[in-house]
């Protein structure tokens, strides 16, 4: 059984998990008297495992944005932060193998650009860190809800159409910049295409939401070891960070036309 997140579907499809068949007669009594198995016992992830990973790298995020934030970082940092996340997020994203050292990596670059990048934004529109802060877990918390509550799921239909309008919305993303470089766009018809292209990528970045949740979700119900946690949380990560950074671009403009 394949994940719905394509990103993180090599390490589910490919390890052959299959859900947990008729058990033999003979252990059904002792397995319902058995205690709950942790992750510990077991060493199969659990939902638990999950939130602690993405945690963590959340944490690291925070802390080294923090501190390139209040310990005013050079400029120049912020493409290393941005090519070292980069880099690391598309080894981590592609490769066979659970790599927490590189989750914990990739945690650090985005923190380093992800803090300086904030910083510069902050000069220009005093308080938009804030707001986007506010944003990023208000969408996290309103797609977590409408996923656990059933309104949305990930079926093959809708992962279809999500991957389709995210591939769609980077070739506009980069068509659109191209053709401002090379002079084709007018300032007037980028200021009208800008917050529509913004308010796509906000939506889908918040809808991708919803395959990390059935993900991590298919990786518990699957008994994947517990190891695997660490794939789900880097995958949410991923996601939150493109989320804010989603955000943050469609404050600016809107309120750079102000």
């Amino acid at each position: 059984m394949n994940s719905s997140n394509p990103i993180l579907n090599r390490a589910y499809g490919q390890r052959g998990y299959a859900a947990m068949g008729t058990l033999p007669q003979d252990n059904l009594e002792d397995t319902y008297n058995a205690p709950a198995a942790s992750s510990l016992r077991t060493g199969r992830m659990t939902m638990d495992d999950v939130v602690a990973r993405t945690g963590t790298l959340l944490g690291i995020v925070v802390l080294v944005g923090a501190a390139a934030w209040y310990l005013n970082f050079p400029p120049s940092l912020l493409f290393v932060g941005l090519i070292g996340g980069l880099v690391t997020g598309l080894i981590g994203a592609f490769s066979r193998t659970v790599r927490p050292a590189l989750y914990l990596t990739y945690a650090a670059f985005q923190g380093l650009f992800l803090g300086i990048l904030s910083k510069t934004f902050e000069l220009f529109y005093p308080g938009i860190v804030q707001q986007a802060v506010v944003a990023t877990v208000a969408a996290f918390v309103g797609m977590l809800f409408m996923y656990k509550s059933g309104r949305l799921r990930a079926t093959p239909k809708f992962t279809k159409v999500l991957i389709g309008a995210a591939f769609g919305y980077i070739l506009l993303a980069l068509g659109s910049l191209i053709s401002v470089m090379l002079g084709g766009g007018s300032l007037y018809s980028l200021s009208l295409f800008g917050p529509m292209l913004a308010i796509a990528g906000v939506a889908i970045a918040s809808f991708f939401l919803i395959l990390d949740f059935d993900q991590a979700e298919k990786g518990v119900r699957l008994g994947l070891p517990q190891e695997e946690s660490w794939r789900a949380g880097f995958g949410l990560v991923m996601t939150i960070v493109w989320l804010y950074l989603e955000v943050l671009r469609l404050i600016a403009i809107l309120r750079g036309n102000d």
